[in-house]
């Protein structure tokens, strides 16, 4: 390994006599996945079957021609699937995944993993995970593979090692594989899986969602698209906000990612699993200041503190998002739909519109003013300002929680990839762990206003208040002896403790802390779970580098965690969960997790 940093996990445990076992599925999250060029339109001349996204893409050419670029990163915005004249493909086999792979990757070569007993399952991340069966049959793919590998590598159950969003996509498949044909399925039984995998080590998993999709959606804001961002305001100025926002909002993949299970996981108005849990210190991975502009502190913890109201994911001004709940003005689900229906429309918006566009001032201002929204009625607050979006991509996903999960409607494929709407296959022999990063400011909840720019209104005119943050954040440390705590406010955005770029603790623990641990209504053949955190650690290089991702907990970057890459080794060649050490936990899991309240 290059960089300088300690002895590798594969030079050492391969010292130690560890050698490959069970074959290995590694399977990507949404954007870290490359897309090349198959077919396109006469603006993308010369690109056939270059990579249009992801590790070896030419920016530097494909940006003189954004819009021709943004343009074949989009999606038909009815169907989901591809537009006329347009073929964008994933990248096959190793090569697809982003350089976050490549330290496991080369890890598992030093004990003896290659291509007959490693594999990526590359599919096209934008979008909804049956179209990409119906459209590339990636499923069918994916399971031809698994059952290749497991009798090639003699017998051997597969170890599958799925990023982020690539859990959902995996657990989509689970479903997916063991239903039958004539259903959407895959045909392989109720027992395909406990015959063919061993292990699923989900890294960072979004297994109830990530808030930031919400403001993703709504203002393209997300840091998924801030390089899309970056990259294309240097030739499209003004309007690139409004042709990113297009762009995402034909990836349905994005909706798989919306905070599950609304208000019982993620809070109410004046409630949330994060309850009285406020910063004590605040400082981003980078080591010097939060992404946000905030003073740098020595470290980031929680302790003690006032009630906080994380619940609360989009607010319309600081006082929204601290009211308490019977000062604070509602909207309904009724009433948030009806500003829609009476929103004075604009036709001449040409091919780059977008929603808000449509509606009238007047309409923006009624859901704006002094509001706030839970992961409830955010959906209704999204279905508001992009429709089309919403309708295309709630026929594909859900974000509920089952009552009864053997009413017949969930073996629609639209609730496979949700853990509260469907369960885990018939298998008591699989594993199936969470690894994830601790220790690092997440996004949990946005403070939003109406744009500043008049030049901005008319293309989006709602955007996080980046000029809000706690009350004080500016004095010194020593002066900071507040006993209630602080709540983690900066740049308009609330922060929890998480994995730094996507996921808050909740949504990558919860599931393997209390929802599919022993045996459950979610878990019922009684699946082992575990949880595997990865306590972030500061590294002084100002350079991010292999050193840095040794002991690394964020959510990209974890990947190259060298006890977390450990982890994947040692069950690749044969050790369970508990002969690994069984959870590992440093953050409040458990704490958070039981004061969710769901019937297990």
């Amino acid at each position: 390994m290059g960089g300088g940093g300690g002895e590798s996990p594969g030079v050492r445990l391969k010292r130690e006599g560890l050698t490959a076992l069970h074959p290995v599925v590694l399977v990507p999250g949404i954007v870290n996945g490359g897309l090349q060029l198959w077919e396109g339109r006469p603006c993308a001349h010369g690109f056939f079957r270059k990579t249009l996204w992801g590790s070896g893409a030419s920016f530097a050419e494909i940006l003189t021609r954004p819009l021709c670029w943004l343009e074949h990163l989009s999606l038909h915005n009815e169907t989901g699937l591809d537009p006329p004249g347009i073929r964008v493909r994933a990248v096959p086999g190793l090569l697809s995944g982003s350089f976050a792979w490549n330290i496991l990757i080369e890890n598992l070569a030093r004990i003896g993993y290659e291509g007959k007993n490693l594999h990526m399952a590359a599919y096209d991340w934008r979008l909804s995970f049956q179209n990409t069966e119906i459209r590339d049959q990636s499923l069918s793919r994916l399971k031809s593979q698994i059952e290749l590998m497991f009798v090639t590598n003699g017998f051997k159950k597969v170890v599958v090692v799925p990023h982020s969003m690539g859990a959902l996509y995996f657990l989509h498949f689970l479903k997916w594989v063991e239903t039958p044909s004539p259903m959407g399925g895959g045909g392989g039984g109720p027992r395909w899986c406990d015959k063919h995998i061993k292990a699923i080590m989900n890294i960072g998993p979004a297994f109830l969602g990530v808030p930031k999709a919400a403001s993703n959606l709504f203002s393209a804001e997300s840091k998924e698209v801030s390089f899309v961002r970056a990259m294309a305001f240097r030739y499209l100025g003004l309007r690139t906000l409004e042709h990113v926002m297009r762009v995402c909002r034909t990836w349905d993949s994005i909706i798989s990612t919306m905070p599950k299970g609304g208000e019982t996981i993620w809070g109410d108005l004046d409630w949330c699993p994060e309850e009285k849990r406020n910063c004590d210190h605040f400082v981003s991975d980078n080591g010097d200041c939060n992404s946000s502009g905030g003073s740098s502190k020595k470290g980031f913890q929680f302790k003690e503190g006032r009630p906080s109201k994380y619940g609360r994911i989009i607010s319309f001004g600081k006082a929204a998002s601290e009211l308490p709940c019977s000062l604070l003005g509602t909207l309904d689900s009724k009433e948030i739909l009806s500003v829609t229906n009476s929103a004075t429309f604009n036709s001449s918006c040409g091919e780059l519109w977008t929603k808000h566009e449509e509606m009238s001032s007047k309409s923006i201002k009624k859901i704006a003013e002094k509001k706030a929204y839970t992961a409830t009625t955010v959906s209704d607050l999204l279905r508001s300002v992009a429709p089309k979006t919403m309708n295309r991509a709630e026929a594909q996903f859900s974000h509920g929680i089952a009552e009864n999960l053997d009413d017949p409607k969930y073996t629609h494929h639209k609730y496979w990839s949700n853990p509260l709407e469907t369960k885990l296959p018939e298998a008591p022999n699989m594993e199936i762990y969470c690894l994830y990063g601790v220790g690092i400011p997440t996004e949990r909840s946005y403070v939003y206003k109406l744009s500043s720019s008049e030049k901005f209104r008319s293309i989006i005119p709602l955007e996080i208040d980046n000029s809000t943050a706690d009350d004080g954040e500016e004095e010194e440390e020593e002066e900071d002896d507040d006993d209630e705590g602080r709540s983690c406010l900066r740049g308009g955005v609330y922060f929890v403790d998480g994995d730094h770029e996507s996921v808050p603790l909740v949504s990558a623990g919860f599931m393997c802390a209390k929802g599919w641990r022993g045996t459950t209504r979610f878990n019922p053949s009684g699946v082992s779970a575990f949880v595997r955190e990865f306590r972030h650690k500061q590294q002084p290089s100002m350079f991010h580098g292999v050193r840095d991702m040794e002991s690394t907990g964020a959510h990209i970057n974890v990947m190259g965690n060298f006890g977390l890459v450990e982890d994947v080794l040692r069950v690749a060649a044969g050790a369970t969960g508990a002969e690994i050490g069984g959870d590992r936990i440093f953050s409040d899991i458990i704490r958070m997790s039981e004061k969710i309240h769901l019937r297990l």
